[in-house]
């Protein structure tokens, strides 16, 4: 199934770049070359255990969307950076797979993906949902946090749901397993204390040159971009009918001579009874899933998409290490 063209009129196949895999959408602008003087720049890592906020979290740090957000649990895979610009600090904040108990191989690949993120990191922020509190999946965390000597800083998020005095014996408790460095109470939905947040992590970063251009919000390539954006419109038009493992790949991508861009994209499933869920009565479950995205991302892009897509059935697709690398993740012996 696909979008219809806008113009009703047949598309060239051959119309237009194919952007290489593998490669960054977003060119190197000259402001690097020029930067101030007295520039920052360092990496933070989010970590927290799922739906505790750390999509929407960065999206609001870094201003615009980087991550995906939706109700289901474990939606982020893979490592994403999302880049914001704090004074003459650049912020590379890294939001991780949430850490949970693994089950399945790609359960193992998300989690080993989210501690790699924060050993590798200048600044851990563990971010707990302050509804939930400490939880089984919070409490191994905060345990294995101890043996991790990256400084530390906590964040109670839904602070917009949450009374104040849950949130201060949370936060004395979190500090009882583990001293942290500073504590913050945000609500990552309304933006209360993200500016605290920024003006904390732009003072701890270390001296050093930008790491990226000082207008790029993110590392993540358009079109992986794009493929989570139609795996967030997915979920959220599905939710508990289709299983978490099911993955979007961005197949073509072509820029056509009028300046839109012609977008092909295939939705993995791994039976054929999810297929059919999927495309819905006379397709009109993913006719709703391609014009919620293909919106989305248009104003992206800030350009016309035509966004075709196809369903799939890849069985055992997570038992392929090929899978794993295109989502940037380690395949799991």
């Amino acid at each position: 199934m696909s979008d219809e063209n806008d113009t009703g009129e047949p598309i060239d196949e051959d119309e237009g770049f194919v952007p290489p895999k593998g490669r960054f959408d977003i060119p190197l602008p000259e402001p690097l070359a020029q930067m101030p003087s007295d520039t920052k720049a360092g990496f933070i890592a989010l970590i927290g255990a799922p739906n505790a906020g750390k999509s929407t979290l960065i999206n609001q740090l870094v201003g615009t969307k980087v991550s995906i957000v939706t109700h289901k649990v474990q939606t982020t895979r893979s490592i994403v950076r999302g880049v914001a610009m704090h004074v003459s600090a650049q912020l590379v904040f890294i939001d991780t797979p949430g850490i949970f108990k693994p089950k399945r191989r790609l359960d193992r690949a998300m989690v080993d993906t989210a501690w790699g993120g924060a050993r590798d990191a200048d600044l851990i922020a563990l971010l707990i949902d302050a509804r939930k509190g400490i939880d089984e999946e919070v409490e191994n965390i905060l345990k294995r946090l101890k043996s991790q000597s990256v400084p530390k800083v906590l964040i109670l998020n839904k602070t917009d749901v949450a009374k104040r005095e849950k949130l201060l014996q949370l936060a004395q408790r979190a500090n009882e397993y583990l001293e942290f460095e500073e504590t913050f109470m945000v609500s990552a939905l309304t933006r209360d204390g993200i500016a605290t947040i920024l003006d904390h992590f732009a003072s701890k970063v270390p001296e050093g040159p930008w790491l990226y251009p000082d207008d790029q919000p993110s590392d993540l390539p358009l079109r992986i971009l794009a493929a989570e954006i139609t795996r967030e419109k997915l979920f959220e038009r599905l939710h508990q009918e289709l299983p978490y493992i099911s993955t979007v790949e961005t197949e073509q991508w072509q820029t056509r001579k009028d300046g839109s861009a012609r977008i092909e994209q295939t939705i993995y499933v791994e039976r054929s009874s999810q297929k059919s869920i999927v495309l819905g009565k006379g397709g009109q479950t993913i006719k709703a899933i391609s014009k919620a995205a293909r919106e989305e991302l248009s104003d992206i892009i800030e350009t016309p998409v035509h966004l075709f897509l196809f369903v799939k059935v890849r069985e055992n697709w997570a038992d392929d290490p090929e899978r794993y690398r295109e989502m940037g993740l380690e395949f799991p012996k």
